[in-house]
């Protein structure tokens, strides 16, 4: 279930919901897509913030960008996918094949810059998860050289 302003959101901007099962076949020759993946609306508040945050990244790539939202029910099974370790997350694809990801709300000048460096990318597979110091893995002294 999303937030009520992300549901009108999807309405107004006629943005397609896909899943696990039909994202791949759906986003495969759409060009460059943003996928949406709010999170739990009720836990997190930035996800309202990124809602009304995405029908502006659109506007601002003048054309070159589309979106598209992920049904909550596959999110858990996306993140494992894509990688990414917070939500909200915009998840940029370009024919369905991975180019990056932009977790939580950033000021509108990050997403300014952020978002033509990922653009400028060639689709690669989601880096390796980054645990933060402490949190498994081994640490520095471990490390082979």
């Amino acid at each position: 279930m999303f937030s009520p302003l992300l549901e009108g959101i999807i309405e107004r901007e006629n943005y397609p919901i896909v899943d696990e099962d039909n994202m791949d076949e759906v986003l495969a020759q759409s060009g460059d897509v943003i996928l949406f993946i709010a999170g739990e609306f009720k836990r997190l508040v930035e996800v309202n913030d990124a809602a009304v945050i995405l029908p502006e990244l659109i506007k601002a790539s003048r054309g070159q960008l589309s979106a598209a939202v992920l049904d909550r029910k596959s999110e858990t099974k996306i993140q494992l996918r894509y990688r990414f370790n917070a939500f909200p997350a915009f998840v940029f694809l370009r024919n369905g094949e991975y180019l990056g990801v932009i977790t939580r709300v950033l000021d509108w000048q990050d997403y300014m810059i952020e978002i033509p460096k990922i653009l400028a990318l060639d689709p690669t597979p989601p880096p390796a998860y980054e645990f933060p110091d402490g949190c498994g893995g081994p640490t520095e002294a471990e490390k082979p050289n």
